[in-house]
Formats: C-alpha cells, sequence, structure tokens
C-alpha cells in the first residue's frame, strides 16, 4: 500500500508456523512480483526492518517479515525447539509465490541457512553480521542484556538510555515513542516490558538437539554452519557491521573462503545490529545485491 506521500506503508498478516502457532508479519510492497524475506535477530521484533523493507518495496519487491515465535507480536510457545523455529521460517517463505531471496541477522540468519540446508527455499540469501565463526562473547554480551532488563522499565525514556548505552553505535531517535513498538505496558505494575517470552532472558535452549554447556552448543553450531555454507550454491550476501562484537574480519574473510562467490558488505559506522545502526547503508548494501540478481 502506497500512501499520499508516496511511501509504502506496510500490512500485518498471520502465518502459520510450526504446530499451528499463528506468527505476526508485515507485508510490504506489489502482491505479485519477486519477494524478499527478513528475519531478525534474538531477541528482536520484525520492526527492525521497517525502513529498510519500505525502501525495497517501494522499488518493486514483495517483502515479508515475521515475529518469530516467542517474539514481538506472535505468541510464546511451551518449548523452543530449532526444527519449529525452521519450520516456521519455511511457512514464512512458502507465503510468497516463488522462492524469495531471504534475509536473515544473527540468529535469523543462522535460521536461513540452516532451513535452505536442509532443504532448498531461497533464491537468494543474505546473512547479517553472522558467519559460522562468530565470538560467542557478543552471543553472551545480548542474553546479558536481556537478562538484566528482563523486569523492563519504568519508562520509556529509561528504556531508551538502556539501549543507548547497550548500542551507543546508533543514534537516538528524537521521539522515544518508537519503542513502542518492541515493549508492551504492563498496566498492573506501569512497567514497559520487552515483547519476548522472558524465558530467553535465563537462557533458553533453542538448541534443544545440542549439548548443553556453552562452549559445546557454539561448536555444535559452528560445525553446522559450516558444512551448511560449503554447501550453498545460490547468490550469497555477506553483510558486517565494522564495529560488531560479534562477527570479526578475520570471521567474515573464513566465511568468504568458504563461500567464495559471496558478496561482501562492510557497513563503516555499524556494529551487531546493522540495520539499525546504519539503515541508509544497509539498505544500499542490500538494493545492490538484489539488483545484482536479475543481471
Amino acid at each position: 500500500m502506497v500512501d499520499d506521500t508516496g511511501v509504502v506503508r506496510g500490512h500485518d498478516l498471520e502465518i502459520t508456523g510450526a504446530g499451528g502457532l499463528a506468527l505476526a508479519a508485515t507485508s510490504w510492497g506489489p502482491a505479485e512480483g519477486d519477494g524478499v524475506l527478513f528475519l531478525h535477530g534474538f531477541g528482536q521484533t520484525r520492526h527492525a526492518w521497517d525502513g529498510v523493507a519500505e525502501r525495497i518495496a517501494g522499488c518493486g519487491w514483495q517483502v515479508l517479515a515475521p515475529d518469530m515465535r516467542g517474539h514481538g507480536d506472535s505468541p510464546w510457545a511451551d518449548a523452543y525447539r530449532l526444527p519449529d523455529f525452521i519450520e516456521d521460517v519455511r511457512a514464512a517463505a512458502d507465503w510468497f509465490a516463488s522462492p524469495p531471496v531471504v534475509v536473515g541477522a544473527s540468529f535469523g540468519g543462522i535460521l536461513a541457512l540452516f532451513a535452505h540446508h536442509e532443504r532448498p527455499l531461497a533464491r537468494a540469501l543474505g546473512l547479517v553480521d553472522v558467519v559460522p565463526h562468530f565470538d560467542r562473547q557478543g552471543g553472551r554480551r545480548v542474553q546479558a542484556f536481556m537478562a538484566e532488563h528482563r523486569e523492563g522499565f519504568a519508562s520509556l525514556d529509561e528504556a531508551a538510555a538502556a539501549v543507548d548505552a547497550f548500542l551507543p553505535n546508533r543514534q537516538r531517535p528524537d521521539n522515544v515513542n518508537g519503542l513502542l513498538r518492541n515493549f508492551v505496558h504492563d498496566p498492573g505494575s506501569g512497567r514497559y516490558r520487552w515483547k519476548w517470552d522472558p524465558r530467553f532472558a535465563s537462557g533458553v535452549d533453542w538448541l534443544a538437539d545440542a549439548p548443553g554447556d556453552l562452549d559445546a552448543v557454539s561448536a555444535s553450531v559452528r560445525d553446522r554452519m559450516t558444512v551448511a555454507a560449503k554447501a550453498l550454491s545460490i547468490p550469497t550476501l555477506l553483510v558486517r557491521g565494522r564495529l560488531s562484537n560479534f562477527v570479526s574480519e578475520e570471521a567474515a574473510r573464513a566465511f568468504l573462503d568458504l563461500v567464495p562467490h559471496a558478496v561482501y558488505a562492510d557497513v563503516l559506522g555499524a556494529g551487531h545490529m546493522v540495520a539499525g545502526d546504519r539503515n541508509d547503508a544497509f539498505g544500499a548494501a542490500v538494493l545492490d545485491f538484489l539488483g545484482g540478481l536479475s543481471e
């Protein structure tokens, strides 16, 4: 839908994921045409993609971004198992008439890589600040932030200050009300709580089929990602935040050795949350990649 200013506005809908779970999602752009599926990172919501989704839809692409189970406006689940997340990704990809370009950030990128390796679902793949040899300390930092603030905040200003401290690379918006997309207001306590299942902050094991301790889980994920990356034959984009504490330059180069046909974009001034830190630069990298698919 295009409004009077020419901006492509999103349309909210639901997708049936694993076990019949109704996943909240937003679509942008024409009802027909080439598709782009965006998968957010751990602890994020589909709104992480709003800016770039509108921009890409404005170029004629059909765009979809779901909230993964336990995140955003999607329901919480009884358990969080990797096969269910992968089935959710497949359901989102099947929403399109033909295989879409799948772009996943961090956790979403891992899911996209695993799902496509199990059974091809993507026309092309974009991985945003995630590679097999990611720095597990970066993941620990994210989970520690989630655990520290699992009870929420007394006000949106307090929430904005916490986000500023955690993401110093990101420019604080003039109006903090935009944070409401990522919070729910609890009328009982008056606090603003994150829109994700608080069990994630307690270290819920979404890799239920992997060993339990963190080092072993990390090794299991890395091994599986390496196998999946080596098998990639579709066009591939790797976007890294130059200031990332999750993907080092060396780790990015190791990925490019695994996938020599991949396109690489190293975004200046961005950390792990590339789309939020430098949305314009991130959007330009994705659009350049999409444009190359038709050449």
